[in-house]
């Protein structure tokens, strides 16, 4: 039968250097969850495994993506679900199994809990005539076609009342009866990765600082020069910051600080959002003795999985 591991938890809690080392002794693979990490091309940015990381251990659902298309949740699902049911995957008792490693909650969610999310890709010609209608209309036209979703989508959120309407004009069904979770039948490790806040800051700035020292900038002046500055991708954390240091906005010291500043505020929401989940055991990222607790706890798991 297949396992899988999930090593998850807040942006720089170390997740792949411990999915490295523990895919070394299991003799496993690493699947990527990381929504950035899809794009090719994206590398320093994305904290990507480097070359030599990939060749100690293979990695999968990384630069599977070109940057100028788009990785929906369900695309990332299914590509994940064929590689984990694929019939090269390891099933027997005693194999080795799936680390799966990230820090982007829905992709891992979408795996872990079996989440059925509508094949709905986006309509740009639908949504551009439904926003022309405003957030007031849009929420009062849901409220008709799918009270059910209504009740857990807030009036001001322009974001997924859109994407409901677009979804039941697209299918003809509300989005709530395409909605909800199908668990997968095989065993499932959930391990989470965090560590004091001021701690986990100290990570952030080193390693924003190493990137930079790595040659971010010279990928952000790359990507922008190939694709455009207005790329979407270009917007995101660590991209947007120092793509305003190229435009002469701000000074290279002022986009490393806010690029700070918002990765601590991206790693606070990720915090929220895994904190949220009792499946998910926790282990503090700075114990000395992380790596041979964790492979402790991996062990009677795999003991048990095997009884």
């Amino acid at each position: 039968m297949t396992k899988l591991i999930v090593i998850c938890g807040a942006t720089a809690t170390g997740k792949s250097g411990l999915a490295l080392a523990l895919a070394m002794r299991l003799g496993s693979i690493i699947l990527s969850a990381d929504s950035r990490q899809v794009y090719r091309e994206f590398d320093i940015g994305t904290a990507k495994p480097t070359v030599a990381e990939q060749k100690l251990v293979p990695h999968y659902l990384i630069d599977i993506c070109d940057p100028t298309n788009m990785m929906t949740v369900a695309d990332y699902q299914q590509q994940a679900q064929a590689l984990i049911n694929s019939p090269s995957s390891p099933s027997s008792p005693s194999s080795p199994p799936l680390l799966m490693v990230g820090g982007t909650g829905l992709y891992i969610r979408s795996i872990a809990q079996g989440m059925k999310i509508p094949r709905v890709a986006p309509q740009k010609e639908l949504r551009s005539q439904l926003e022309s209608l405003g957030q007031s209309q849009l929420y009062a036209m849901l409220q008709q076609v799918d009270p059910v979703a209504v009740e857990k989508i807030h009036a001001n959120d322009s974001v997924r009342t859109l994407r409901a309407l677009e979804v039941y004009y697209v299918t003809g069904h509300p989005i709530s009866e395409q909605q909800g979770e199908n668990p997968p039948n095989y065993p499932i490790l959930q391990i989470g990765l965090d560590c004091d806040v001021d701690k986990l800051g100290a990570r952030i700035q080193q390693r924003t600082e190493q990137m930079i020292a790595n040659g971010l900038v010279a990928e952000v002046e790359y990507l922008c020069q190939k694709y455009g500055a207005d790329l979407s991708l270009l917007n995101t954390l660590g991209y947007q910051e120092i793509k305003q240091y190229l435009a002469g906005d701000i000074s290279l010291d002022e986009a490393k600080e806010l690029t700070i500043l918002h990765t601590r505020q991206f790693a606070k929401r990720q915090r929220t959002w895994f904190r949220a989940y009792p499946q998910i055991e926790w282990f503090d990222a700075d114990d000395r003795d992380l790596l041979e607790k964790v492979w402790y706890r991996i062990n009677e798991f795999m003991s048990w999985t095997t009884s």
